[in-house]
């Protein structure tokens, strides 16, 4: 199939082109309690082919690019016709010309994880057995649980002449907490792992079991005002992404970040920690053939690089990084105990916890929270919270303690003070 998509793009008369030829195995379990209701195995191939068409307009020179899915399936005449429409539609693409990326070619590669040594349904057996192992017989349950454990290989071949192939593997799946009295209530959670993570798991479950009984029992109590916030886990990796969005060049090519290279972007950072993030390398190459390292993204609260994709980072004149997909925070001075020394409100559960890089607010509404007064914890549901990064990104505290997803590896848990929420009373 890769040799016949070359001919027909030399048919075709496309020059510049990309094929990026996907193979996914994955072995999918679904449950209802402990019962195992279905098992799936999964094997797809795909190849994605993006052409470049250069061509000029008043008088400068323009490269369009477009793209397709081509499956194995389809016929020589249906590619054919596939990458004939791919190319008309790249001409009218008005882009500036840009270099495409240097050659790169390397022996096939697998990432090395856990989950590497293990067949893909071994994996998931064993990432069921530990999250089921959390259940201790309490009034709360698991109702039901995915889990999908899949290796992936691309190979992207490139006009250029880059030829690079990679292997890399993935769980990720949901899960449903249940507790029935005094209120019956579930909560839902999502976990994403690119090792076998069996240990951060079980916790991840042992974690929402306790919370769905607290959610059971919560009242609608929470006063309005403004309180010192305390945020763990994924609501942590959200906040901290507006520094990697902003960051980003597609936010600052067409303006709505003003951040450059040794940028403050803690400005009046004098109560809280200075912020360092690390850029994380989950794949060697990126879709259009760059080289993938971890990268220094801020040091003690400015900014080291600017990263991204190849077209824009020619149009800002800077080197281009390639889209990075996870982060590193080496941030965390305190631990999570002392974080609740003073009055806080803690929610650990949202209905859709947000954070907009554009204007750097953020907030959600809550589902779970815990309240101290200074004298009592109280827990609460319902009310929101809306907050804003530039008002309190100078007084951030990070717990030592730590937590790691796919996408996050980091502290567990920040502090923020002076927090508008919206309560029930």
């Amino acid at each position: 199939m890769m040799e016949m998509i070359q001919e027909v793009l030399r048919e075709v008369g496309v020059s510049h082109w990309s094929i990026s030829d996907q193979q996914v195995s994955a072995a999918e379990l679904f449950f209802i309690r402990r019962a195992l209701d279905m098992r799936r195995m999964k094997s797809t191939r795909k190849y994605i082919v993006t052409v470049y068409h250069d061509f000029e307009k008043d008088g400068k020179s323009m490269r369009g690019s477009s793209s397709v899915t081509i499956l194995p399936a389809q016929s020589r005449e249906a590619v054919k016709k596939a990458l004939e429409d791919t190319w008309f539609a790249a001409s009218f693409v008005e882009n500036p010309f840009y270099e495409l990326p240097e050659k790169q070619t390397c022996a096939p590669m697998t990432m090395e994880s856990g989950l590497s040594s293990l067949s893909v349904e071994e994996a998931a057996m064993k990432l069921s057995e530990a999250l089921f192992s959390a259940e201790r017989g309490g009034k709360a349950f698991l109702n039901s649980a995915e889990i999908f454990v899949e290796k992936t290989t691309r190979r992207l071949l490139m006009s250029t002449g880059t030829d690079v192939c990679y292997t890399r593997y993935s769980a990720k799946g949901e899960f449903v907490a249940q507790c029935r009295e005094p209120e019956d209530v579930e909560m839902h959670h999502i976990f994403e792992y690119d090792t076998l993570a069996c240990d951060a798991l079980r916790k991840e479950a042992e974690t929402a079991l306790r919370q769905v009984e607290d959610r059971a029992a919560a009242e609608k109590n929470l006063p309005t005002g403004t309180y010192d916030l305390i945020l763990s886990d994924r609501q942590v990796e959200t906040i901290l992404s507006y520094f990697v969005e902003r960051s980003n060049v597609s936010m600052i090519y067409p303006g709505y970040s003003t951040w450059q290279v040794g940028s403050d972007v803690q400005e009046n950072a004098d109560k809280g920690e200075r912020i360092r993030l690390t850029l994380h390398a989950t794949v060697p190459y990126s879709g259009e053939g760059v080289p993938m390292v971890d990268r220094t993204l801020i040091e003690d609260g400015k900014l080291c690089v600017i990263h991204g994709g190849v077209r824009l980072s020619a149009y800002l004149g800077v080197p281009a990084t390639g889209d990075y997909q996870a982060f590193t925070c080496e941030n965390g001075t305190a631990e999570l105990a002392e974080l609740k020394e003073k009055p806080y409100l803690y929610p650990v559960s949202f209905s859709d916890f947000q954070m907009d890089a554009m204007s750097g607010h953020f907030g959600g509404e809550i589902r779970l929270a815990y309240y101290y007064d200074g004298k009592t914890t109280h827990i609460v549901t319902g009310g929101s919270i809306n907050g804003s990064i530039h008002d309190c990104s100078g007084s951030l505290v990070f717990s030592k303690e730590r937590y790691d997803s796919e996408s996050y590896h980091g502290p567990f848990a920040v502090r923020m003070p002076s927090i508008k929420v919206a309560g029930t009373v």
